[in-house]
């Protein structure tokens, strides 16, 4: 297969996010215990005595790095190649979680990872050629296209109707209308950063598209989109479990991405069937093995206060139905 430059560097700048970010957990968690153990009070119940942690501090940089790598890696590959290689930020966060702080992964959740990584090497060897673009009212052509202009329609329309209707009514006992905004406009920021990191990239090549109204108006919408999503991710993790809310809103984030950079980037326009078939499978074993991977950690957290085996497609159903408004299910009650 014919793999180009820009495609390389894409795919290794999102592995080295996925590490940087994967890493920024299990540091910040490490300065969260210290600073816990140095004070008494955890962050949980209030405490901000993390902030005095330099360990903290080493992990928050560790994760902005890794963002910044992720940002660059829009402006040299595609969506449909870089979004689903998030999924092995998870891993790394995982395996290092069993070595540095004793988590014990589970058979299952190293088939997860297992399905992870298959799944990242077979979307790798079929990612689509990106189209050239030499400037930034290029991508403005792009965004404006009908088939696209009528994708941003839906969401906003979507997204209007999950906050003004269904959220008042059932935000707090549904985790989809809150997860559902995070993604939707999640997929809108994802195709901005890319307009924002290729006109950035033709700027530094000496191809000045700062002087063009458009590349403001993309640092607008990211800005609005990256503030909306935060906001409603900061509510859905403060109402649901974690466990519940990562996997979900991983699977309709990552969805709607690679839907959307299809339509405005036509990304699969210059593939045959067989590739995409094989993109989409792949794609489908990533969100499986990351559905996997996370519902094994409630299996073992679950499993420690029943301390009896039950069926993971049960005991995530079980947290499906029974989550309870202050994000806590019945059996994490202590």
């Amino acid at each position: 297969m014919s793999f180009s430059g820009d495609n390389v560097k894409g795919f290794v700048l999102a592995l080295l996010s996925s590490g940087f970010i994967g890493a920024s957990f299990i540091i910040k968690k490490k300065g969260l215990r210290r600073a816990a153990a140095s004070s008494g009070v955890r962050a949980g119940f209030g405490g901000y005595t993390y902030l005095l942690e330099p360990l903290w501090w080493v992990g928050m940089i560790t994760m902005i790095v890794g963002e910044v790598a992720n940002f660059v890696a829009y402006a040299f590959a595609p969506a449909v190649l870089v979004t689903p290689l998030g999924a092995l930020s998870i891993i790394v966060s995982a395996v290092l979680a069993h070595f540095m702080l004793n988590e014990k992964l589970h058979q299952l959740g190293i088939l997860g990872c297992i399905m992870c990584i298959a799944g990242s090497i077979i979307i790798v060897i079929h990612a689509p050629e990106e189209q050239p673009i030499y400037s930034v009212q290029q991508i403005w052509g792009m965004a404006t296209q009908p088939a696209f202009l009528l994708y941003v329609g839906s969401v906003v329309v979507l997204v209007f109707i999950l906050v003004l209707y269904f959220s008042p009514q059932c935000g707090h006992t549904n985790v989809l209308v809150y997860t559902g905004v995070c993604s939707l406009m999640g997929s809108l920021s994802v195709m901005s950063v890319k307009a924002l990191g290729t006109s950035i990239k033709l700027t530094l090549e000496g191809k000045n598209q700062l002087i063009f109204p458009e590349t403001w108006f993309f640092v607008l919408v990211v800005i609005t989109c990256v503030v909306t999503q935060m906001n409603y991710l900061n509510k859905a993790l403060d109402t649901f479990n974690t466990a519940i809310v990562s996997p979900i809103y991983y699977v309709l984030f990552t969805a709607l991405t690679v839907f959307a950079s299809v339509i405005m980037f036509k990304d699969w326009e210059d593939q045959d069937g067989g590739a995409i078939i094989s993109e989409i499978c792949a794609f489908i074993v990533v969100l499986s093995g990351t559905i996997l991977l996370h519902s094994t950690k409630d299996f073992e957290r679950s499993s420690s206060f029943r301390g009896s085996y039950t069926p993971l497609g049960s005991t995530l159903s079980a947290r499906l139905c029974t989550t309870t408004g202050n994000g806590e299910s019945s059996h994490d009650e202590q």
